[in-house]
């Protein structure tokens, strides 16, 4: 089998990889049978020049490739015909600035294996950027909160050279008296309060942080599905019945936000789930919130007020409940400034490429090669031979145009 790692062609330009140089090495060592090579771009986080000196062929056409692997969505004119491609793609949430792209998959009969529907036999996510996404998504909205309020002002998460560089730009904030609210308890979320962590804010329990008053510190929850939804119907929350029927649940976030004054939405979106909260509550007079870090950035989804995905060098701006629009970042105290980067990871692209590169290494490449008995590839298979596959059949009438 021969691996291809494709230039990304997204624009903003994507800098992570699927494998380091170091990882291609480990790769041809591991799997004797499997080749790595890797079309030139100017753009990686590791070079052209690091690839090559680490002895990985650099080849422009990757038409002898079995396998073609990048990040994120694959411009349709690069799409090379009848070849397994594996990237981010985002066409399994009905999205309609994606259907071009399912719909250019199926014509030109590629199989899709997706990094997010990858999952083991209990369903559980193997492989993503979650944490690291949580981690930048943190420190841009503890930026985002000392621009604000002119109380400190920390550098682009993009300008520190690493991870470990930009923990350390946290641990000097002087952070007030705030509450920060945190949805999601995967890894988005742990990436969160790992780096929250780093201010070593007081964790308190949902009751303490609706019903304590002023807390006389910095406080942080971090909340789960139960806190912040209810069944319609007033029957007992179920966490397996919620992710089974979303539908059939209704928001009760309603009560945090007016004890709430940073929220950081970190928990993955089910289209069929209420949203976080209605237009018309974030409104209402008693409303504390005046930032929100949309990490999971699903635009028309559980944040209402994220109207588009913004740039790691426009990372905020502002929406006006009053008028329903997009307004300059930090231009008006009765506004929210939003956080909603839809590519957080390249923030820190190397730490975050070799942390998703040994998840791959570790958990894909061997069911990629064929030894894969619980059917991980299967299941994370969209597409095939030109019609979507029976797990995805689902999104037919997406694809015909019928939705």
């Amino acid at each position: 089998m021969k691996i291809g790692i494709i230039r990304e062609g997204r624009i903003p330009p994507d800098r992570r990889v699927p494998f380091t140089p170091e990882q291609c090495c480990t790769i041809h060592n591991t799997f004797p049978d499997l080749e790595v090579v890797v079309q030139p771009s100017p753009v990686r986080c590791f070079t052209d020049s690091e690839y090559a000196e680490a002895g990985i062929k650099l080849q422009e056409s990757l038409a002898d490739c079995d396998v073609l692997m990048g990040i994120k969505k694959v411009p349709l004119h690069e799409l090379i015909p009848e070849k397994t491609y594996i990237f981010f793609s985002h066409t399994v949430k009905k999205q309609m600035h994606n259907r071009d792209l399912l719909k250019e998959i199926v014509r030109k009969k590629i199989q899709l294996v997706d990094y997010e529907l990858l999952t083991d036999s209990s369903g559980q996510r193997i492989i993503g950027f979650g944490r690291f996404a949580g981690l930048v998504g943190a420190y841009n909205a503890l930026r985002a909160y000392g621009l604000r309020n002119n109380l400190f002002n920390i550098p682009p998460a993009c300008s520190c050279p690493s991870l470990v560089a930009m923990k350390e730009q946290v641990a000097t904030i002087p952070l007030p008296e705030i509450k920060i609210a945190v949805t999601g308890t995967g890894r988005v979320g742990s990436g969160v309060m790992e780096l929250l962590d780093e201010l070593k804010i007081r964790l308190t329990k949902p009751d303490e942080f609706l019903y304590s008053g002023n807390p006389g510190e910095p406080v942080v929850v971090q909340l789960n599905p139960d806190d912040y939804t209810r069944h319609k119907e007033g029957i007992p929350f179920s966490l397996n019945h919620f992710f089974q029927y979303p539908e059939e649940y209704e928001s009760n976030f309603g009560r945090f936000l007016p004890h709430t004054d940073l929220l950081i939405s970190a928990a993955y979106w089910d289209p069929k789930a209420p949203a976080l909260f209605s237009l018309d509550e974030i409104r209402q007079p008693d409303v504390r919130i005046s930032i929100i870090a949309d990490i999971t950035c699903d635009i028309g989804g559980s944040i209402p007020t994220t109207r588009r995905a913004s740039t790691i060098d426009n990372p905020f701006y502002d929406y006006n409940p009053e008028t329903n629009t997009e307004e300059e970042p930090f231009s008006g105290q009765k506004n929210i400034t939003v956080m909603a980067v839809d590519n957080l990871p390249c923030e820190v692209p190397r730490d975050s490429s070799f942390d998703f590169g040994n998840c791959l290494i570790e958990k894909v490449l061997p069911c990629l090669t064929g030894n894969d008995p619980e059917r991980i590839i299967e299941r994370a298979t969209i597409t095939r031979n030109g019609t979507l596959t029976e797990k995805y059949a689902w999104l037919l009438d997406f694809l015909e145009d019928k939705e």
